[in-house]
């Protein structure tokens, strides 16, 4: 499943990218884990939007845009967080990885439009 595409702010911005690897454990505790973790991190301060997918491997990718570094560092201690992150290394979780980076600029491309837009005119 990939998550819809979102129109983004202007750089910079920050993200936060999960890579998840689930054990198999639980499948339908850590379904209705994670969707709650997505509803309430909708409702964090700081929060722009996310994308997500599944990989060939059954992996899960998840993007997720904050305003600011302070917003995902927050998010990180929610107490509702905090809970979901221990269960996760307990009981769902085979592995994962959390990589967080500043978007300094950005450009994207759209078939029809004729133009290649990049916000600082670098590639």
């Amino acid at each position: 499943m990939t998550t819809p595409y979102f129109a983004r702010p202007e750089p910079p911005y920050y993200v936060a990218v999960f890579t998840i690897t689930p054990s198999g454990t639980d499948p339908d505790g850590y379904a209705e884990m994670n969707k709650r973790m997505l509803e309430l991190v909708e409702t964090h301060p700081g929060y722009l939007g996310r994308e997500s997918a599944v990989l060939p491997d059954g992996s899960d990718l998840v993007v997720i845009y904050y305003a600011d570094a302070e917003s995902i560092r927050a998010w990180k201690r929610n107490p509702e967080h905090v809970v979901a992150q221990q269960l996760g290394r307990q009981r769902w979780l085979a592995s994962y990885r959390v990589e967080v980076a500043r978007v300094e600029r950005a450009y994207e491309f759209t078939a029809g439009s004729g133009v290649d837009a990049a916000s600082d005119g670098g590639g």
